[in-house]
């Protein structure tokens, strides 16, 4: 019977070919090698469909999928999943035992390289020659969806792992928005960088240019018929206070120069270090020293130019100061001689000299405020450059989030058009409001309310630019209409949040994507995370188990599942989906690799101090571990189908 059972799975294939059943796959993984620790001298082969580990508990099976995980750089995300990262970090540092990891995968268009990696370095890409290759996993030369122990049902829970599951499916679409996204925010943070100062600018000066209607209401007063001052002294005083300008501007352009000219001796000074500064005498003698020595001529180089380069500037700078100094002389020695000519015709009023030592200070302050008014009218207007700019910038923002939107969207059609009506996954644009929230909370920490059920309220009701706008015009009505806060809460909450910065920030805070996935449950359907565990891993992996140029790894993906739903749901998509997808399963369940019909068996054992390969192949040749390991034995195998009157 046993003989019998396995005969009927059996096929003539060529073991580890590209082709299953006449398909190609893609992108695979065609070997892993372990150098130190627990997997020290493994050497596993892997088949283009599918994969699956067997061996008792102990002999590195998880550790297998881990390894594979960390030299692919395809560990749980940092910020969706900090503590799983941190847990498969530690044991890759612990079973690697200062190793190394080798994997040998085929690109999409069938290149083949090699990544090595040791823990705590970044992974290494060579290619066929040997030769460390241009280019890198992460600009999408190879992923791979691996999901550890308990993955599946973890995702059903959470919302953030949902997306990474449905991101999954449009992988490099998803990398360049995220690019373009974290490129944008970067473009915003300095526009605001350059707004902020500019407007502190506007508020010290329009505090300044409170004082101008006095001093233009006392000058018109000594002007006036009521001053008793004739008409020749008005003018005196016009062109006293015209020449008070014009040495105000000669000396503000060459404050200008002055400035420009130091800011370039500092460059100069703050420039290109001399070679000294990227080699040091052992590196220069080490196998690698011939190029620094290049880097080092090429640096030396470059710097002596950009040194001649500032210094004419800096030289040009100095011509042009002298020249307005010239000017500025002259300047000066004309305003002496109109001087003379101003006391003159003042000495011939009584009254006007009197009035001249103070008329004259209000004619400078007065000066003074309307060089002030000109500079209001230059950063204003700068200002409004940079907030047209950042209106545009935000625009984009919300552009590249939608086009994430669509991306998503579709991939959530095309998971309901192969699976539905089973399962249903539905995506809510500016559904997830947890990071708006907890910036809001952070924010309003010692401000005097409940920080996070106020947080909750202005989440729920206000976006992030409404909120800026709101906070900036003090507008407490909004929030005590919108947010139902309290008036005392709304004034609370415009002091806590009125933060230039902050504002700014925050109008670039991000409403999530809010993921829905369903299973049909009688005449309705129930969200994952209100499932059963059995139900949550029913609803999550048919979708890891969709097509997709990625090779999919997973650690016992049958675990809560029954038999029955293994037989007929999981075992018939691992067979159609092996034929487009290379498939690598960590598994305890017999079903999978017999009736999965498994291209390659990969079978682990352990002495308690290292794992070693004692077979691969195909289902054929490890029938008999296959029997043992999983169905428990040959007699306990017999049993079985005698106790079910099977022969």
């Amino acid at each position: 019977m046993l003989q019998r059972r396995f005969s009927r799975q059996a096929r003539k294939r060529t073991q580890l070919e590209p082709l299953v059943n006449g398909t190609l796959v893609s992108q695979r993984i065609e070997y892993l090698s372990v150098i130190g620790g627990f997997l020290d001298g493994l050497h596993v082969r892997f088949g283009a469909g599918l994969n699956t580990i067997i061996g008792a508990r102990g002999t590195g099976k998880t550790t297998v999928v881990e390894c594979l995980a960390y030299a692919l750089d395809t560990l749980p995300s940092s910020d969706h999943a900090p503590q799983e990262r941190k847990r498969v970090e530690t044991l890759i540092k612990r079973n690697l035992n200062g190793g190394r990891i080798e994997v040998g995968i085929r690109a999409k268009d069938g290149t083949p390289y090699k990544v090595t990696r040791s823990f705590g370095e970044e992974p290494i890409v060579v290619d066929a020659d040997g030769v460390a290759a241009t280019v890198n996993l992460k600009a999408g030369l190879f992923r791979a969806d691996v999901y550890g122990q308990n993955a599946v049902e973890s995702i059903a829970d959470r919302p953030l792992f949902q997306l990474d599951l449905i991101d999954s499916f449009a992988t490099q679409a998803i990398q360049q928005i995220a690019s373009r996204e974290k490129q944008i925010v970067s473009m915003l943070a300095a526009n605001a960088h350059q707004i902020i100062p500019l407007e502190q600018e506007v508020g010290n000066i329009q505090d300044e240019l409170a004082g101008l209607p006095g001093v233009e209401l006392k000058l018109k007063e000594f002007a006036g018929p009521a001053g008793g001052v004739t008409a020749e002294v008005n003018e005196a005083h016009r062109l006293k206070g015209l020449r008070d300008r014009e040495s105000r501007l000669l000396q503000r352009g060459r404050e200008q120069i002055g400035q420009l000219a130091e800011s370039l001796r500092q460059i100069q000074s703050g420039s290109l270090r001399r070679s000294s500064s990227i080699t040091d005498a052992e590196t220069a003698k080490g196998p690698n020293g011939d190029v620094l020595k290049v880097v080092g001529q090429e640096w030396d180089t470059c710097n002596k130019e950009v040194d001649r380069l500032l210094l004419q500037a800096v030289d040009r700078l100095a011509a042009l100061d002298a020249e307005v100094g010239q000017q500025a002389e002259q300047l000066t020695q004309r305003h002496r001689q109109q001087e003379l000519v101003f006391r003159t015709t003042i000495e011939k009023h009584q009254l006007a000299q009197n009035q001249a030592v103070e008329r004259s200070a209000l004619e400078k302050q007065r000066n003074h405020l309307l060089a002030r008014q000109l500079r209001l009218e230059e950063v204003t207007r700068r200002i409004g450059e940079l907030r047209t700019e950042r209106t545009g910038l935000l625009q984009q923002l919300s552009d590249v989030r939608d086009g994430r939107f669509a991306e998503r969207r579709q991939v959530a059609q095309r998971i309901n058009e192969a699976l539905s009506p089973t399962i249903r996954v539905t995506i809510s644009q500016y559904g997830n409001t947890d990071q708006y929230r907890a910036t809001l909370e952070s924010k309003l920490k010692g401000s005097g309310v409940k920080q996070s059920v106020v947080a909750q309220r202005i989440a729920s009701s206000l976006t992030p630019p409404e909120l800026a706008e709101v906070v900036r015009n003090r507008d407490t009505d909004t929030l005590i209409d919108r947010a139902e806060l309290s008036t005392e809460q709304a004034g609370k909450v415009v002091i806590g949040l009125f933060d230039q910065e902050f504002l700014f920030g925050l109008e670039a805070v991000e409403l999530g994507d809010q993921p829905l996935i369903e299973l049909k449950d009688g005449e309705g359907y129930k969200d994952t995370s209100s499932l059963s565990t059995g139900q949550k891993c029913t609803a999550i992996l048919p979708i890891l188990l969709l097509d997709s140029d990625n090779p999919l790894i997973i650690d016992q993906p049958e675990d809560n599942l029954d038999n029955r739903f293994i037989f007929e749901n999981v075992v018939k998509s691992l067979r159609r989906v092996k034929l487009q997808r290379q498939l690598i399963l960590v598994t305890h369940n017999p079903n999978i690799p017999v009736l999965g019909d498994a291209e390659q068996v990969v079978v682990l054992d352990s002495d308690g101090y290292k794992s070693r390969l004692i077979k691969d192949g195909n289902v054929d040749k490890c029938k008999e571990e296959i029997v043992t390991l999983l169905e428990g034995g040959a007699e306990a195998f017999q049993k079985r189908g005698e106790r079910y009157g099977k022969r």
